[in-house]
C-alpha cells in the first residue's frame, strides 16, 4: 500500500514540474503580438490623420 502511495506521490510530482516548465501555449497562434492601440503607431498615425480630416 505504501508503494502505492509512492507511486501516486511521484507522479503527481512529475505532473505539476511537468506544466511548471512547459512551454505556454497561447490561444493566439497567429504569430503577431497583440499591442494596446495607443501604443500602435499605425492607429495613432491613423487617428490623427482623421483628426486633422475633421477639422
Amino acid at each position: 500500500m505504501i508503494y502505492l502511495l509512492a507511486v501516486i506521490g511521484a507522479l503527481t510530482v512529475a505532473v505539476l514540474v511537468w506544466r511548471a516548465f512547459a512551454p505556454q501555449h497561447s490561444e493566439f497562434t497567429s504569430g503577431r503580438k497583440v499591442i494596446a492601440p495607443d501604443d500602435d503607431p499605425e492607429f495613432l498615425r491613423k487617428l490623427d490623420e482623421q483628426r486633422k480630416r475633421d477639422e
